[in-house]
Parts: C-alpha cells; sequence; structure tokens
C-alpha cells in the first residue's frame, strides 16, 4: 500500500511515479540561494542531492479517497511515449500505484491538473493518435487562467490533451479558488503558471495541502521568498507559497509535495 495520511474521512495517498536528476543545476534554479541555504535544506531533505550533487526529484500524483468518491491530484509523467519523456524518468508508475492502493482508473471521478506542465499530466491523456482520456469517468479540472497562458505554458499540450478531454465532455474550467466537494477545495496559487492550482483537504482542526509545484524544493520552505528560476511570475509564486505556508484556519497543517523525497510534511 502506497503512503498515505488519514485526515478525519479523508485518505491522502502518495501516488509514486518515478524519480530521476533535474534537467539542470540546483543552483541555475535557484540562482539567489545561499550556501548557509542549501546547507539547511540537505538537512532538511537529504534525499534531494544525489551522489553526483544532482538535484534528484520524486515523481507523484495524490489520491484523496473518501465515500464521496476518489480526486487524483495531478497526473503524473505519463508512459513512455508521453509529453515528458523528452527529460522525465518515464514510464512512470502511476498506473502501479494506483493498482496498489485499490484504486482503478474508472474509480477516479475527479483529475484536478494543478498546471500544465509535463511532468503533471502524463497519464492525463494517453494512445497518441488514438487519444482517449485515461480516467474515462472523471472530470479534469482546470483553472482557465491556465488554458489562457497555453501558448505561453506549453503550446503542445493543446493538441496532445485539451483538445482529447474537450471532445469527451471531461473538461472543467475554475475561476479561482473553489470547492470541489465538502472538506475538498480548490484555490488558486498562481505564479510558477498563470493558472497553478492547489487543493486543500481539511476535517476539524486538520489540513492537508496538495501543493503541486508550489514547492519544488525543501529550500522554498525555508525559505518562500526564494525565486525559483521555472517561476513566470516570481512575486506572485512567492504571494501565493506564503499564503498556503500562513494558513492559520487549522491547528496542523500537512504538505503533500510531488517532488520532496517525503511526500508528506507537517508544517
Amino acid at each position: 500500500m502506497p503512503p498515505s495520511l488519514q485526515v478525519g474521512p479523508y485518505t491522502v495517498i502518495a501516488l509514486a511515479d518515478g524519480a530521476g536528476p533535474f534537467f539542470s543545476p540546483r543552483a541555475e534554479a535557484f540562482p539567489d540561494a545561499t550556501t548557509e541555504q542549501w546547507t539547511a535544506a540537505d538537512r532538511f531533505d537529504p534525499g534531494a542531492l544525489d551522489a553526483d550533487g544532482r538535484w534528484w526529484l520524486q515523481f507523484r500524483a495524490f489520491a484523496i479517497r473518501s465515500d464521496q468518491g476518489v480526486t487524483l491530484v495531478d497526473a503524473g509523467i505519463g508512459p513512455a511515449d508521453g509529453p515528458a519523456a523528452s527529460w522525465a524518468p518515464v514510464p512512470g508508475a502511476l498506473p502501479a500505484s494506483l493498482a496498489a492502493a485499490g484504486i482503478e482508473p474508472s474509480d477516479v471521478d475527479t483529475v484536478v491538473l494543478t498546471h500544465l506542465h509535463t511532468d503533471h499530466v502524463g497519464w492525463a491523456v494517453v494512445g497518441g493518435d488514438q487519444a482517449q482520456p485515461f480516467f474515462p469517468r472523471a472530470e479534469y479540472v482546470l483553472q482557465q487562467a491556465e488554458l489562457d497562458a497555453i501558448e505561453e505554458v506549453n503550446p503542445q499540450l493543446r493538441s496532445s490533451v485539451i483538445d482529447p478531454l474537450r471532445k469527451t465532455d471531461q473538461l472543467r474550467l475554475l475561476d479561482g479558488d473553489t470547492p470541489l466537494r465538502s472538506g475538498e477545495r480548490v484555490i488558486a496559487t498562481p505564479g510558477h503558471t498563470p493558472g497553478h492550482q492547489s487543493v486543500l483537504v481539511g476535517a476539524g482542526r486538520e489540513l492537508v495541502a496538495v501543493t503541486g509545484d508550489l514547492l519544488v524544493h525543501a529550500i522554498q520552505l525555508l525559505h518562500p521568498e526564494l525565486a525559483y528560476a521555472h517561476e513566470m511570475d516570481p512575486g506572485q509564486a512567492t504571494a501565493a507559497r506564503e499564503r498556503v505556508l500562513g494558513n492559520r484556519t487549522a491547528d496542523t497543517l500537512y504538505l503533500a509535495t510531488p517532488h520532496l523525497t517525503e511526500p508528506f510534511i507537517a508544517r
């Protein structure tokens, strides 16, 4: 069974899809980070640095399961011929991780795409020329602002992901913060991309934030103000990180991140 976190009636399940090095040195990704900041980040998450000094990434999605249904947050790196194949460790293991959690693709009724980067949409649509949504019964949720910016974010995904989802009438566009169902809601966390979104799951005084690429490295958790070279609007991204990390509506905030070594962090 994959790692999971229980919050009230919700089980948040970490679904591994792969692991591998980032495509450029981490010092280029965080050009303003100091030696002291890297040292602290490496103490916090030593697994993010491999023996050759490379930034080592986990690639994972998250399922939220309750008696209301199954929500999947992000769709991983995808198969060997998926859009992330040029840089990510494909084929991904998300289908096997779902099976290990007892989840069939047809069990998933909601897929939240945090943003349109290739390592987060890989299993959304499969089949190449015979493209079909991998989750046949799911509504795929995306911010309108992300779709509006697709030519800037990732133009290839219009034909490979967006058009097939529209063809099967499975795409739902949101405008900002939106409830998904009782205890689950999407919040707009723009900056990494214009329509980046995260998912909050709450019960009682506990809250889980499934962050997408709001947090890609522990250095951003320790120093949320640090700019990341692949953020389209660093100022917006910093404000979004501080909004989530500064949440005071819960006694305990858990972060569920796709790229840090450990899938769950108590804030």
